[in-house]
């Protein structure tokens, strides 16, 4: 497993009844997690700031009990804004600092050996800019593609916050497979992708996003679009479909099959502090030539 360990203003207290208590720098969140289907109790669970309350009709609400509209937690050199918002969000995955640290080891080892290179990484929904500010924190420079405004938006602020506005990052509102498709024609190239596809969702035009039918097309076209030796691919899933194997066999099918290298897919998780064990936060698959 890829245990995001390294934190200090995150972490995993508890997690019982389809629940985890977490600690986001000062204040402790409750949010529901289909992955605690375990019994065990709550009743010192303590002090809450803040609670996410899933409807049985779908979606939910937060409870605000002490919590600010907006508050900042730090992971080493990076910054991030979170705010309680849309289903159960705040606007971080922590558990990617375990992808943030190995791609961003490639990244300086590459520089190292050839100081003057210049590093492209994609990274195609890319959300809050997790994985763009650990990139250009490691020096390369990245291509930031997000089919809605308000999460390019919030990515930039947390680049600022980081002390990365001048970094070398192409902030894009946009499909990513029409981005891709473009660049196809375009003729583009990258020595680096990232991909954090949803399950469902759909582009600033309307257009529809469901993984089954969209991920391994587009895994085909992106293979396309990459240096002739890339440094590495990510993909995340969250989906409960696309288990570390899937993600494996498609990646291998494309990527090691056009470029050699080898590809590796495990489950991401985070540390509980309470039961000293680790709770499961979706995949990764990772290619390496």
């Amino acid at each position: 497993m890829y245990l995001a360990d390294g934190w200090k203003d995150y972490e995993v207290i508890d997690a019982a009844s389809g629940e985890k208590l977490e600690r986001w720098g000062r204040y402790r969140l409750v949010r529901p997690d289909p992955q605690v289907i375990w019994q065990t109790s709550k009743s010192d669970w303590g002090r809450i700031d803040g609670h996410y309350h899933r409807s049985s009709k779908g979606g939910g609400e937060w409870e605000i009990i002490s919590l600010p509209e907006e508050w900042t937690v730090g992971y080493k050199s990076l910054k991030f804004c979170l705010k309680p918002f849309a289903f159960k969000h705040t606007g971080l995955f922590p558990e990617q600092a375990a992808n943030w640290e190995w791609f961003s080891s490639i990244i300086k080892e590459a520089l190292s050996e050839n100081p003057k290179r210049s590093i492209s990484v994609l990274n195609l929904f890319a959300y809050t800019g997790g994985a763009t500010l650990a990139a250009a924190s490691a020096g390369a420079r990245v291509t930031h593609v997000d089919a809605a405004k308000g999460m390019v938006g919030w990515a930039k602020e947390n680049a600022k916050i980081s002390g990365l506005a001048d970094a070398p990052v192409r902030w894009l509102v946009d499909d990513c497979v029409k981005f891709v498709e473009r660049e196809i024609r375009r003729g583009s190239r990258y020595d680096a992708l990232i991909m954090d596809p949803p399950s469902y969702g759909r582009g600033p035009k309307g257009e529809i996003w469901k993984i089954e039918e969209s991920i391994f097309p587009l895994i085909e076209k992106t293979a396309m679009i990459l240096s002739d030796r890339p440094l590495f691919v990510l993909i995340n899933s969250y989906t409960t479909g696309l288990q570390p194997a899937v993600l494996s066999y498609m990646m291998n099918t494309v990527y090691v099959k056009k470029f050699g290298g080898h590809v590796e897919a495990d489950e991401v998780g985070l540390p509980v502090t309470r039961s000293g064990l680790v709770l499961p936060c979706g995949a990764s698959g990772r290619f390496r030539t």
